[in-house]
């Protein structure tokens, strides 16, 4: 996959369905938002939105606060937030924008197919909502 496949480098082919490029900026930032049709404050809290940023420089500030106020610039990040202030703990960092972009889309197929852990990244436990968010990704197992 490279920077000339699309304006923003994204093969949307290989992105599930369920997630939508919701911004990109032109300095290759690109944020990808996940069913947001259902986390519309009705069906699903529209805070829980579920989000993935590929930015270039770590963001130091939750999302909807100056994502242009980074550090480390010479690298790409990519994070998976599950609200504003929960997010997968893991550290992407990676040395070239197209390896941060393939990671991207590897995250939000994992994501959508269920197999991301979301449970184990929250403090208080949300048992309901965990149950409907099964039902939409494609953890909807019966175990």
């Amino acid at each position: 996959m490279s920077d000339s496949d699309a304006d923003d480098g994204l093969d949307r082919s290989r992105l599930p369905d369920g997630w939508t490029v919701w911004s990109r900026g032109e300095d290759g930032r690109l944020v990808l938002a996940y069913r947001p049709d259902v986390f519309n404050a009705e069906d699903f809290p529209a805070p829980c939105l579920p989000t993935l940023y590929l930015t270039h420089g770590k963001r130091t500030r939750r999302p909807g606060v100056n994502p242009t106020d980074t550090a480390d610039s010479a690298d790409w990040f990519v994070t998976l937030y599950l609200e504003p202030d929960v997010s997968l703990n893991e550290t992407l960092r990676f040395p070239t924008r197209d390896e941060a972009l393939e990671r991207t889309v590897e995250l939000a197929t994992a994501f959508d197919a269920g197999e991301i852990d979301y449970r184990g990244l929250y403090q208080v436990p949300r048992e309901t909502y965990f149950d409907r968010l099964d039902d939409l990704t494609g953890d909807g197992s019966d175990d």
